[in-house]
């Protein structure tokens, strides 16, 4: 007989919070629970954990303790619970079935900016030119989140704009919707001691700051003094032991600073739980494709943070080039999408064009749309993973897609062109996908070892 899903939930909330009060030696009870049900499921994941909880020598044995000595005990409930029950167990599974009735992609995970604002004025940031007045109301952000509720989404995620600019509605969407997860990206620079209070009470909340380095990097693209009032805003979180992380966009730049060793140790140093690498995207009439990293260069920042997860025990996501772990392309709807702050629904937060927006049609009739729908049939737009995206890799894909569906351009101060924008990708398309092939190669190989060997190990169980 089936468990019924509010039984399961049930039982996880309340093996969550049976967790959160020693994670280490209440995990390892709760692994062991596990290993008898699961069967032969998940072998080297479980096998990670275990090892992770156990071994003193597994560099995720002190982000464990990390967890346990640096995050409040009802913020990591909160945060799990909502992460794992609620928009996973829960939403994937109401994913799925919305899918399978419309047709179309439903995303896991929503985009939004709540205002084109922002408190700094950064060189080459596109968002600063992007209509600088433009807000979504209260209003308009709660129907968001109660559409996407109703398509099982429970995480959504800031953009802007700096997001923080518009703290009271933030603040007060937490509340109302208690059972979610809320993500910024933000400049970290209005993050106060009353504004972190509101955090640690509201416990779902989780702010990504982004760097573009150490000091004179940063200040010198986002304005003197803002390195050190970052570091003390981190101070301010890891003081009331929340959680926060760092965002990242390496370019040709600064892609060799920002993946060092010291570079992962100021962030562990400074209390980040994760750390998200955004590759540069050339968007916008202005945008520079000499930030574009060579292919030499890219090869050096996927190796360096495959390597940094084995060995230094920090959580990193890389965007570009983690699709093999997501099957390629996510955006579309198919895991995400974005909903800018006049309210058009981009199918990307780097492809500004749309055929739909909030103040004329719903969130399902947007994902049923031309545009989304020639994602929806394209994805993956490459077999390689290392290709994943119909703008930079595969800029061909770009401009039919625009043409065919007839999607306009949103950005309101300088409307840029498909052909212009994917003219600053051809060249580095065309230079990248010989080394991409290479190391997609290389991966499936490795992949193809690892799967052996589980088998191996599963046949000498028997």
């Amino acid at each position: 007989m089936a468990i019924p899903m509010a039984l399961k939930k049930f039982g996880l909330e309340k093996a969550i919070a049976y967790m959160a009060k020693d994670p280490i030696r209440n995990m390892t009870k709760i692994m062991n629970w596990a290993d008898k049900f699961a069967g032969d499921n998940f072998p080297r994941q479980r096998k990670a954990i275990r090892d992770a909880l156990e071994n003193p020598e597994n560099p995720y044995h002190n982000y464990i303790l990390h967890i346990e000595k640096d995050m409040d005990p009802e913020i990591f409930k909160t945060l799990v619970a909502n992460f794992f029950i609620n928009a996973n167990l829960i939403g994937w599974k109401k994913q799925d079935e919305m899918r399978a009735k419309y047709g179309c992609n439903i995303p896991w995970a929503i985009l939004l900016d709540p205002t084109s604002a922002c408190n700094l004025k950064c060189v080459g940031c596109w968002a600063a030119e992007y209509g600088y007045k433009l807000n979504l109301t209260y209003d308009e952000i709660d129907d968001i989140i109660r559409q996407g509720k109703e398509m099982g989404v429970y995480l959504y995620i800031y953009t802007g704009g700096e997001p923080l600019v518009r703290k009271k509605d933030i603040i007060r969407l937490c509340e109302k919707h208690n059972d979610c997860v809320f993500l910024s990206f933000t400049n970290g620079t209005l993050i106060d001691e009353e504004f972190a209070d509101e955090m640690l009470r509201v416990k779902n909340f989780v702010p990504a700051i982004s760097l573009e380095g150490f000091e004179e990097a940063t200040d010198s693209r986002r304005g003197e003094g803002v390195y050190q009032r970052v570091l003390k805003a981190m101070k301010i979180m890891h003081d009331r032991r929340l959680m926060y992380g760092v965002s990242c966009c390496y370019t040709s730049e600064n892609y060799d600073s920002i993946t060092s060793e010291e570079y992962y140790q100021m962030m562990q140093d400074n209390g980040a739980f994760f750390v998200w690498y955004f590759h540069y995207m050339p968007v916008g009439n202005d945008a520079s494709p000499e930030l574009l990293p060579t292919p030499e260069q890219r090869k050096i920042v996927i190796d360096r943070i495959r390597g940094y997860r084995s060995t230094k025990g920090f959580f990193a996501m890389d965007f570009q080039n983690d699709g093999e772990y997501v099957g390629g392309c996510i955006a579309g709807g198919r895991r995400y999408f974005h909903i800018n702050a006049n309210g058009d629904i981009d199918p990307c937060v780097f492809i500004h064009y749309s055929d739909s927006n909030i103040r004329e049609k719903t969130i399902l009739e947007a994902l049923q749309s031309p545009l989304f729908m020639a994602y929806h049939d394209g994805q993956p737009f490459n077999e390689n993973m290392f290709q994943p995206c119909p703008m930079l890799e595969n800029p061909q894909i770009l401009r039919k897609i625009v043409s065919e569906t007839g999607a306009k351009s949103t950005d309101l101060e300088s409307p840029e062109s498909v052909d212009h924008l994917c003219s600053k990708c051809d060249s580095y398309a065309a230079c990248w996908a010989p080394h991409a092939e290479k190391v997609w190669e290389k991966r499936k190989e490795e992949r193809a070892a690892v799967k052996a060997a589980e088998e191996a190990e599963k046949a000498a169980k028997r």
